[in-house]
């Protein structure tokens, strides 16, 4: 798994002009991504539809997730870049809701998977089924999965680690709370698990909404194409999760044979699966949404008249 906090810092200060360029990139990278997915969020609660139709509500929490994510790695990566080190147990709450939001992902994903199924394949049951009280139930279900596995891990840390360890300065990194080997490998295995069993799950509504689609006529084809293009989007998303959980591990054999070779594949997976992935999912997921999109423009254009006559009144 990835490095020790002391290892972390021999690490980065290996060339500081890497140090430096890769800082940069990281921000070049994470800031628009933070200003689109806000600006998202933003429209979603402004626009009333949105917060009572059920998939734009797994959509919004999404977009939360994200931003979240997007948020909590820039400001660890900052941390780390700048030789900042903190205490442990200042460490642990963060720790704990980063792991919470990285769970957090798939499991919005085949919430919104099966929500299309239902509403392409149970139309007639769909506006029963598919109620804004129950995405709300399925949000606060998500959480409470999401976090049994960081609570299970800081109760065994707190009951098995020493004073010593608890009030050491580190990096803050996940690693710190599975200091055993042992519990990393259960930790990647069980979450590649949960992986593939949502896999499964997506591939089901992909081949029951592709049925759907054969069958249909008109309308209800067009609908029921665009929910196969919305599944085959979540099944890309949900293997660009699995690869940002095999990374540690390619990392981990890369750096036994050269040390600049693996602070480059670690820089490239986390900009490619930790940071890009992540953000650019779910901005190709509200471009492709007509009413979204609509809502897009007309808030941007909005936005610059009101500018625009502000500057002509100052002038």
């Amino acid at each position: 798994m990835n490095a020790s906090g002391y290892e972390q810092m021999q690490l980065i200060q290996v060339d500081p002009i890497r140090r430096n360029i890769s800082l940069a990139l990281t921000q070049i990278f994470v800031w628009p991504f933070i200003y689109l997915t806000f600006l998202m969020l933003l429209i979603f609660s402004k626009k009333e539809i949105f917060r009572t139709e059920t998939r734009y509500i797994l959509f919004g929490h999404s977009l939360l997730v994200d931003l979240m994510f997007l948020f909590l790695t820039d400001f660890v990566v900052l941390l780390s870049y700048n030789f900042v080190l903190i205490p442990l147990h200042f460490c642990i709450p963060i720790c704990m809701l980063m792991e919470a939001v990285t769970a957090c992902a798939p499991l919005t994903i085949i919430a919104m998977c099966v929500e299309r199924y239902v509403a392409i394949c149970m139309p007639l049951r769909h506006q029963a089924i598919s109620t804004s009280r129950r995405a709300l139930i399925v949000i606060l279900m998500i959480w409470i999965l999401s976090s049994i596995n960081p609570f299970v891990d800081m109760f065994i840390l707190i009951s098995t680690a020493s004073r010593e360890y608890l009030s050491q300065l580190t990096h803050c990194h996940y690693e710190i709370m599975i200091p055993e080997k042992i519990r990393h490998f259960a930790r990647g295995l069980l979450y590649i698990v949960g992986l593939v069993f949502i896999l499964i799950i997506e591939i089901f509504c992909y081949v029951m909404i592709y049925i759907a689609a054969r069958a249909a006529s008109g309308d209800n084809k067009n609908s029921a194409s665009k929910g196969q293009r919305t599944i085959s989007l979540h099944i890309l998303q949900l293997f660009l999760c699995t690869a940002e959980v095999m990374c540690p591990y390619i990392e981990a054999v890369v750096m036994q044979y050269d040390i600049q070779t693996y602070l480059t594949v670690r820089f490239i997976n986390f900009l490619a699966f930790s940071i890009t992935s992540r953000a650019v999912s779910p901005l190709v997921y509200g471009f492709r949404d007509e009413k979204f999109y609509a809502a897009m423009v007309y808030f941007i254009r909005c936005k610059n008249n009101t500018i625009s006559s502000d500057t002509i009144k100052q002038s």
